[in-house]
């Protein structure tokens, strides 16, 4: 591909682009994210990539939507990061599938089950999807000093959102229910469509990456009569994940 002024899908140029990075997946969610930075300002919109960077402790950081699946999440990490950007937390949705994960909960992914195709594509099967230790580390703690219920653990990535919830209507109905028993017997805490290409194409570029959810819901407590409510309010996972960066960035000051 002959070289371009700007990134092909992002629109963006290594000026345009912080070290640091925060990836929703809803681009209507950047603004709301950008609102914690200092200065900030859109810098390019395409597609789904919605990007605005401003500033954290004085420090360029960038807020990127990835839209829907490990793809476009890819290509945005990887175009990210050709600008520069070699650290990013991932704040999303989830559906719960531990029992003890209810609406509303923050999920850090510690791991991803590698439930699509993107990372095959960066790294053979046996390789596993995991975070970053120092971001992992960093979600949590921000979770827990905002005073919110988390939970740290795998999470499973997949590729069709409705091969989760309406199974039978596939042809391979009997490997995805088969599976998601797997899952659940194994612990994993909840599902969600962008993880496991996330940490797999980091560990391909040599970057750190981290990822935080919101609980919206939880099946299998419905299924077992468990009390719970729809939760739909982003907010509280985009603080983990901008305090978590507030860590990360006084953390490498100090390094």
């Amino acid at each position: 591909m002959q070289e371009l002024e700007k990134q092909f899908h992002i629109h963006c140029t290594p000026e345009d682009v912080g070290r640091y990075c925060v990836l929703p997946g809803d681009p209507g969610r950047v603004p709301a994210i950008a609102a914690f930075f200092d200065d900030a300002k859109e810098v390019a919109c395409n597609r789904e990539f919605r990007v605005w960077t401003g500033y954290l402790l004085g420090e360029k950081v960038t807020a990127c939507s990835t839209g829907i699946g490990g793809p476009s999440a890819a290509i945005a990490m990887e175009e990210l990061h050709k600008c520069g950007a070699d650290t990013f937390l991932r704040t999303g949705t989830c559906g719960g599938i531990d029992l003890n994960v209810q609406s509303g909960d923050i999920v850090v992914a510690t791991g991803a089950v590698r439930f699509e195709h993107t990372s095959f594509e960066y790294a053979p099967p046996e390789f596993p999807a995991v975070g970053n230790l120092d971001a992992v580390n960093a979600l949590v703690d921000a979770a827990k000093s905002l005073g919110l219920p988390v939970h740290a653990g795998v999470v499973q990535s997949k590729d069709s959102f409705y091969g989760q919830h309406s199974p039978d209507a596939s042809p391979v109905s009997y490997e995805l229910r088969a599976k998601w028993e797997a899952w659940k017997r194994l612990g994993v805490k909840a599902s969600e469509m962008e993880t496991a290409a996330l940490y797999v194409v980091a560990a391909a570029l040599g970057v750190r990456c981290g990822a935080c959810f919101h609980v919206i819901w939880n099946q299998e407590r419905e299924k077992a009569g468990l009390d719970q409510k729809m939760s739909t309010d982003t907010s509280a996972a985009v603080r983990v994940a901008v305090e978590a960066l507030k860590a990360m960035i006084a953390a490498d000051r100090n390094a």
